[in-house]
């Protein structure tokens, strides 16, 4: 027999290796955070002693989640300001509370307590835009977590820089030092074309392309940012960024809710990837992503919460339950967007998109043991016939019990192995009551 430090039995595992199909009573061995065979239940006890074994026998087994678009610092904004369109919401709630409340402390709680809520939700990985991700950095490592951080650029001053050149300069000193880290990755990160002008988003291009980083920006949002587009440069923003180099197979486009046919075939002739948020589109009334039509045209679409100022939640299984349904809907179609491609943007999609996808993304060997591990002994999750659908259609993140990382479990049995749920918790009720205390109460009625 071969001896592995891990072995894992599953009731049911869904390893999203190109084939919509479920593993029934099979078994996962790891050795040095990857998994090295995944065989049927019967023969890997026969081929393998183990440390450790972990037996998930009213479980499925996904391979972990992967939230393609957050702002984790924003965290402590949950419930800041509802019901209110984009540019009011940013412009009159959001923008004048960071730059009152926002600093290292502040990012630095925030990325905690969005990770302890995306672990918990079985999220392993997320792509992350905001300030101050230095600090992130540090958080992400002290979790176990892999993070992706923006190197953010505005073109107007914040607490975290004052001018394009800085943002920019501190981005690139936060790649070169974790370049080589195998849980931090840097992405550019322009915050959209409405706050970045032609001069920086034509430096992001040439350093994109020198670096080979992805580029991780809002696009296409509103009907708003396109008529503004239109009328401040003549086109639409889409355009704008492809006549400076930018629209490419690293591209990150986040949002997408107002696309033509011809924008749709540039996504796929250069291989762009697409994050949708559904939920914050929808509360935002932002408009509606076209799904479907992007999957019929081969554009790699992927899901993300954004932030919970907008979302109020970075649950990505209930994205993927709300983009199904969006997308039959929008789609007046009920075959649109099926289960399994629905898993697939919050998977191996997310892991293509971000250049990760040799690494994770789908439970396969090789891949490092990236996993989300659901209860499906539950009323409310209970007859189950089919695996796939049921993930996406009759689970919910409160069933996560456990979640690993490169072999390592950030949550066992529901409970956070690498966070302190407490003092987190704790922290932010404290910097809630500061914040409630030091706004004006009109700044929460909307």
């Amino acid at each position: 027999m071969k001896h592995v430090p891990t072995l894992i039995h599953g009731k049911h595992i869904i390893p999203m290796d190109g084939k919509a199909r479920a593993l029934n009573d099979f078994s996962i061995a790891v050795q040095d955070g990857h998994i090295i065979d995944i065989a049927p239940r019967h023969e890997a006890v026969d081929r393998y002693s183990c440390d450790a074994c972990h037996t998930y026998d009213h479980h499925i087994i996904i391979p972990g989640l992967i939230n393609t678009h957050t702002h984790a610092g924003m965290s402590l904004f949950r419930g800041l300001a509802h019901d209110l369109p984009l540019m009011e919401w940013l412009n009159h709630h959001i923008w004048p509370a960071e730059q009152k409340w926002m600093n290292e402390d502040f990012v630095r709680l925030g990325t905690q307590l969005a990770m302890a809520e995306m672990i918990r939700g079985g999220v392993t990985c997320f792509n992350d835009m905001y300030f101050f991700p230095e600090i992130a950095a540090q958080e992400v490592i002290r979790s176990g977590m892999r993070g992706h951080l923006g190197m953010i650029l505005l073109d107007f001053p914040t607490p975290y820089a004052a001018c394009a050149e800085e943002y920019l300069s501190k981005g690139l000193e936060l790649h070169s030092r974790y370049s080589s880290h195998p849980q931090v990755r840097c992405t550019f990160a322009p915050h959209a074309p409405y706050t970045v002008s032609d001069r920086p988003l034509e430096r992001i291009a040439a350093l994109a392309d020198e670096l080979g980083l992805p580029v991780h920006i809002h696009l296409h949002e509103t009907e708003n940012e396109i008529s503004m587009s239109v009328e401040q440069y003549g086109m639409r923003p889409l355009q704008r960024l492809n006549e400076h180099g930018l629209v490419n197979d690293r591209l990150i486009a986040v949002h997408m809710t107002q696309l033509e046919n011809e924008e749709i075939e540039l996504l796929a002739d250069t291989g762009a990837s697409i994050v949708h948020c559904p939920q914050s589109n929808l509360k935002l009334a932002s408009g509606f992503c076209p799904v479907q039509e992007l999957h019929d045209n081969h554009v790699n679409v992927t899901l993300g919460t954004d932030s919970c100022a907008s979302n109020d939640d970075l649950d990505v299984l209930g994205e993927m339950h709300t983009a199904a349904l969006l997308a039959k809907g929008v789609a007046r179609d009920a075959s649109a967007m099926p289960a399994y491609e629905s898993l697939r943007c919050a998977t191996i999609n997310a892991a293509s998109a971000l250049g990760i996808a040799h690494i994770t993304g789908s439970l396969e060997t090789g891949k490092a043991a990236d996993m989300t591990v659901i209860d499906i002994e539950q009323i409310e999750a209970q007859p189950v016939y089919e695996p796939i659908g049921h993930t996406v259609y009759a689970t919910q993140r409160a069933q996560v019990s456990d979640v690993w990382v490169q072999g390592e479990l950030l949550l066992h049995d529901k409970q956070l192995q690498t966070l302190d749920q407490d003092e987190i918790v704790s922290s932010a009720r404290e910097w809630g009551k500061k914040i409630l205390d030091g706004e004006n109460s009109s700044d929460f009625s909307g």
